[in-house]
């Protein structure tokens, strides 16, 4: 079966299953948060399941995965992380655009999942919404997931971190867990996916309490490790 096969395969099995499994979530959506959280674990596990079984593609985990709450800083180079990470992690709450939320159906159910939105525009007002989410997040011992990149780049791109990373750092001294990867290489943005395993490196926590321009520093560095 030829990459192109597989992704139209890929693309037809796991939107149809999203689809009713964002329609299921509507209903838990009426009874708790962790029936929602439940309920993303399986469809994190059922996209690993296509991704592996339709595309060939599959993680390699290198380093220790975090445990207790911290913050993820990850690479971002495809979709295919924002599902994995999640189902490696357990149940972190990703940052996201705001904007996001405004879909329809899917943003109100990962509202009640937990998210932290994100203002891209970056105002003071906007800030402090992402920080009293973060920290509500904290407060019930989850982790925080962001790519402080703040967008999807191509393999060998290197954007400096975006500004609201350093602020959710300072303000909830917590230690960064930074993860390096390269999906990018087998799930570009556009065109087909092929076969392939994808890395992704754990780097050691780094402490809380460091200056910006250190934690930026050391952080940029670690998520670009794979980028030869």
């Amino acid at each position: 079966m030829t990459a192109w096969a597989r992704t139209l395969l890929f693309r037809l099995v796991f939107y149809v299953g999203s689809l009713i499994a964002v329609l299921a979530a509507l209903g838990l959506a009426r009874r708790s948060a962790p029936a929602v959280r439940r309920h993303a674990e399986r469809w994190v596990r059922f996209h690993a399941w296509c991704a592996h079984r339709l595309l060939g593609i599959r993680t390699q985990v290198e380093g220790r995965l975090p445990e207790g709450a911290v913050v993820i800083a990850a690479k971002h180079q495809s979709m295919y992380e924002t599902f994995e990470l999640i189902r490696l992690l357990g149940e972190p709450a990703a940052v996201l655009k705001r904007e996001l939320i405004g879909i329809p159906l899917w943003g109100r159910v990962v509202e009640r999942y937990g998210v932290i939105p994100v203002d891209r525009e970056g105002s003071a007002k906007a800030l402090r919404s992402m920080l009293h989410a973060a920290r509500r997040v904290v407060a019930e011992g989850r982790s925080i997931m962001i790519f402080p990149e703040g967008t999807r780049v191509r393999p060998g791109e290197r954007p400096p971190l975006r500004p609201g990373f350093a602020g959710l750092y300072r303000a909830l001294d917590l230690p960064v867990v930074p993860v390096a990867l390269d999906s990018g290489r087998m799930w570009p943005r556009h065109g087909a996916k092929h076969a392939g395993i994808v890395t992704m490196r754990f780097g050691d926590p780094i402490p809380a309490g460091l200056s910006r321009l250190e934690i930026e520093a050391r952080v940029h560095a670690a998520i670009n490790a794979l980028e030869g």
